[in-house]
């Protein structure tokens, strides 16, 4: 067997952690071997798995004086070209390995919907080297490498386990729901990079950044594939401003049509009545009886008992006036209560038209004691006689 000599790395990629210098069968070094170490590397002698030695950057010759175990291992004396067998593995300790990372299925229940929606969520970390005598003595077995690639392997139980069960306690924690996740991503990676920060330390790493890039609604699953269509149907009817039952009424309206005959031109017509198209019938049936102090077609709110703020969508008491966590100010819709945001033509839940409001100079108020909404200039409650401030 022959004697090896010189022993080095010559990295050429930057997604190795560690590599080990020839095979198993070849590791026959001798007590003057040449052992280079680069600039961002480490070298670890090992034999009959024992650590004989680290060594930095450098030109390195392998003797009793910088590998005092030798004797004890191999009784080598001093002088002379003495083999012994070992085996020579170098870390790359360079610039964080960036590793993407992606979880499995979460489900979680929305604080603004209270119903479980499945989750997603992915990212990237940056890995190195901290310690290379733990990290090799607890990972590196019989494989003369070990890359990026068998790391996220090794630990994608562990890691993913950790990862969802984190999102999930600060979703939960904060009442950040699906629609506005997206605005606590630098928060959420915080949270998380603590947590498995101990984790990797453990394994002789160090977590140098976590980042998570996004945190969607899973629609690989048929549940997940329902909430985004409805999330993208209300989206659409508050950007056109038509309300749920509306766009029923408008495919009643459109099934009567295709059915033909006489039944069919009159359900169009009374469909069409029904949502504001002409008089008679259907403006009767849309037309909601005035009550004293309120506007035109405007309907009491006083069942509505809590709203979500316009500005910053968290849930408050519609006797308060402003958003107690924005300070936004409650702009109720006249018909539904719903909080609207300022200039708004039309509710963001029932598609009511707020023009006339505003030109009245703005949206009403709201009784402090049955949470009635009224007009702007009514002095006192109608509901209930209270005095309006």
């Amino acid at each position: 067997m022959a004697i090896i000599d010189l022993v080095e790395w010559n990295d050429a990629t930057n997604d190795i952690f560690a590599w080990k210098f020839g095979d198993n069968k070849n590791n026959n070094l001798s007590t003057f071997t040449q052992l280079i170490v680069r600039e961002s590397q480490e070298a670890v002698l090992f034999s009959n798995g024992k650590r004989l030695g680290k060594f930095g950057p450098g030109r390195h010759t392998l003797n009793t004086e910088n590998l005092p175990l030798l004797r004890n291992f191999f009784g080598i004396p001093f002088g002379g070209k003495n083999p012994f067998m070992a085996e020579v593995w170098f870390v790359n300790k360079a610039a964080p390995l960036t590793i993407d990372w992606h979880t499995d299925t979460m489900r979680f229940r929305d604080p603004e919907y209270g119903e479980m929606v499945p989750l997603y969520a992915k990212g990237r970390y940056g890995l190195k080297v901290d310690n290379a005598e733990k990290f090799l003595e607890i990972l590196v077995s019989v494989n003369i490498k070990f890359t990026s690639r068998e790391l996220t392997d090794h630990f994608l139980g562990p890691l993913i386990s950790k990862t969802k069960s984190s999102i999930i306690a600060f979703m939960s924690a904060n009442q950040v729901g699906i629609t506005t996740i997206s605005a606590r991503l630098d928060d959420l990676s915080g949270f998380i990079k603590e947590p498995l920060k101990e984790f990797w330390e453990e394994y002789g790493m160090l977590l140098t950044g976590f980042y998570i890039t996004s945190v969607d609604l899973d629609t690989s699953t048929a549940d997940g594939q329902k909430i985004s269509a409805a999330l993208s149907d209300r989206s659409a009817q508050n950007i056109a401003g038509y309300t749920w039952q509306q766009k029923q009424g408008f495919n009643v309206a459109n099934n009567a049509l295709s059915g033909g005959g006489d039944m069919g031109i009159l359900g169009a017509a009374a469909m069409t009545g029904m949502l504001g198209g002409g008089g008679g019938m259907g403006q009767a049936m849309m037309s909601p009886p005035q009550q004293a102090g309120m506007m035109p077609n405007q309907i009491p709110a006083s069942g509505r008992k809590e709203v979500f703020c316009s500005k910053c969508s968290k849930k408050y008491s519609t006797t308060s006036n402003f958003c107690p966590f924005c300070g936004n100010k409650y702009n109720p819709c006249p018909r539904c209560g719903s909080d609207n945001m300022e200039g708004s033509k039309r509710c963001v839940s029932c598609g009511t038209a707020l023009e006339s409001m505003q030109q009245a100079g703005g949206f009403g108020n709201v009784c402090s004691r049955c949470g009635q909404t009224v007009a702007l200039n009514i002095k006192f409650c109608p509901g209930c006689g209270n005095k309006l401030g």
